[in-house]
């Protein structure tokens, strides 16, 4: 008897930096991420979640890619690869006002790591590299000032000029472009 064929997203890239491997969303992040969706750290980002809505919402990550043909990456470090700790990459649903750089980090004891930095750093690097995108802005609640604190640090400016999606509530940060312009 034959095990059952496992789906996965074909032809999606792999990054790896010095401590991390990003990967499209694969069978198996779902716990990780609905732990994540359903607490309090997901605040910032529409959570918590309940199960359907968590469910949808990782379906919105994973048909990302088959639809855009990129997306957010899941993050794990290479010393335990089987470990989600957050996601973060190049986004931009329909309805979205401009290509966005978006990250979470889904476990607390990975803050303060550099992790979500160093993640965002390289899933950046990818969506002006590979994909050729001029310029891309991250939305961030105005309330989460790590958040806001990680933009900074990857170099992005707030940008007042620029829409925001929803409410109009979310700072608009800039990032640099390969060129060192914000």
């Amino acid at each position: 008897m034959s095990s059952p064929l496992i789906p996965t997203l074909a032809n999606t890239p792999v990054l790896e930096t010095e401590r991390l491997i990003l990967r499209a969303p694969q069978r198996g992040d779902y716990p990780a991420w609905a732990e994540f969706v359903s607490s309090d750290r997901a605040r910032f980002i529409g959570g918590p979640l309940d199960a359907g809505p968590a469910w949808r919402a990782m379906g919105h990550l994973t048909g990302h890619w088959v639809h855009r043909g990129f997306g957010m990456f899941i993050f794990s470090c290479k010393s335990a690869p089987d470990t989600q700790i957050g996601m973060t990459g190049p986004w931009f649903p329909e309805g979205c006002r401009e290509q966005e750089i978006g990250w979470s980090l889904w476990s607390a004891a990975a803050e303060g790591c550099g992790y979500a930095f160093e993640a965002a750093f390289a899933a950046r690097g990818y969506a002006f590299g590979d994909l050729g995108w001029p310029t891309a802005v991250s939305y961030i609640n105005r309330n989460n000032s790590r958040s806001i604190a990680l933009a900074e640090r990857l170099g992005a400016v707030p940008d007042p000029d620029a829409a925001t999606p929803d409410s109009g509530d979310d700072l608009v940060c800039r990032h640099p472009t390969p060129g060192g312009r914000a």
